[in-house]
This record gives C-alpha cells, structure tokens and sequence, in this order.
C-alpha cells in the first residue's frame, strides 16, 4: 500500500461550474484525479483527502504558459493554529509512515516526507501564529516566474491578497486562498 493525499476544493453549490473552470483553466487541462471541485457539505475551504492503496494518480507535468515558462499545483498545505502543531504534524507523519522535515530557514513550515517516490501532490504543514480555531488548507502552485504566472491569474479572475519573500498568496473567483511560489514546479525545489 502507498500513502498519498489528493485534495477537495469544496464551495457553494453556485460556484462549482466557475470554480472547476478557473482551476482548469489554472493548471492548463481538466483537473487531475487528486484534485477535485465538489459542493460543500459545511463550510467552503479546501479539504486534504488521505489515501492508502496503490491507486496513486501519476505526477502530472508542469503546463507551459505563454509568457510563464511552466507551473503545476504541486501540493497542498494544512494551516494548523501553533498548540496543535506538534500533535498534528505526528499524525500525519504516523499516516504516511513517513518524516517530518522542518524547513530550517522558516522553521514554521515542515513537509511530510512520504516514502516510495513522488507523489501527485506533496503534504506541507503550517505552523500559524494563532492560538485556537480549525484546521484550514490551501493549495500551492510551483512556477518558474511567480510574476507572469500571477497576472495571468489575475487575468482568470483571482485576487492578490499578499506578496511574500518566496510566494503570493491569492484567493480565486469563489474566495478560496492559495500560493503561488518560487518552487520548481517539477521538482518543487526552490528556485
């Protein structure tokens, strides 16, 4: 068995046409099995599936963009506030049968490395500054020039919510946030 995770972009039953577009429309084709648009049973947010069987969809490859030499969704983050970090973050491992892998210059961020080679989309954990609430995720997109994959994002209908360091935050048509970032889209190593 093979420990993989897919995601779920839940939203209004109203938004399920526009947002399954401009995420087709984001990764340059109909959406990838591990990546689905679906009618929100509670609130809108995305949501992190995990799967153990061998069912593992294939890495897609990075889309060309004219003007954006290529991008890919290439995992998703849950947003954990910082008192369960830690519990979290071993849960996940434990699920993976993998490691955790803090990121050493933004000790707030930590992979879960999963065994047996890559996977459609990688597991990335936040640490966030704020004590209660849920767990929320998002998705990140890996691109090799952040500028032009974010205007043409704008162009699709997003909405700049910040400019950090190594990413952009965004929120597409239905309100949802995601990160586009500095990381190779096929490797997700940083640029």
């Amino acid at each position: 068995m093979v420990f993989w995770v897919s995601a779920s972009l839940e939203v209004e039953a109203a938004d399920v046409a526009r947002t399954t577009s401009y995420w087709s429309a984001v990764t340059g084709s109909a959406l990838p099995a591990h990546l689905v648009v679906r009618p929100a049973a509670g609130a809108p947010g995305v949501h992190v599936q995990p799967h153990d069987d061998d069912g593992v969809p294939a890495v897609p490859a990075p889309a060309s963009f004219p003007g954006v030499r290529r991008s890919r969704v290439y995992q998703v983050c849950v947003d954990i506030p910082g008192p369960a970090f830690e519990a979290e973050a071993q849960r996940w491992a434990s699920l993976a049968g993998g490691r955790i892998d803090v990121l050493e210059r933004r000790p707030e961020f930590a992979w879960v490395r999963m065994p047996g080679g890559p996977r459609p989309l990688d597991l990335l954990l936040q640490r966030l500054e704020r004590q209660d609430g849920s767990l929320a995720a998002h998705l990140d997109l890996g691109t090799t020039d952040r500028e032009a994959e974010t205007a043409r994002h704008l162009g699709l209908g997003a909405s700049v919510v910040s400019r950090e360091e190594f990413w952009t935050v965004l929120t597409d048509p239905a309100g949802l946030a995601y990160c586009i970032t500095d990381r190779d889209p096929a490797t997700g190593e940083l640029g």
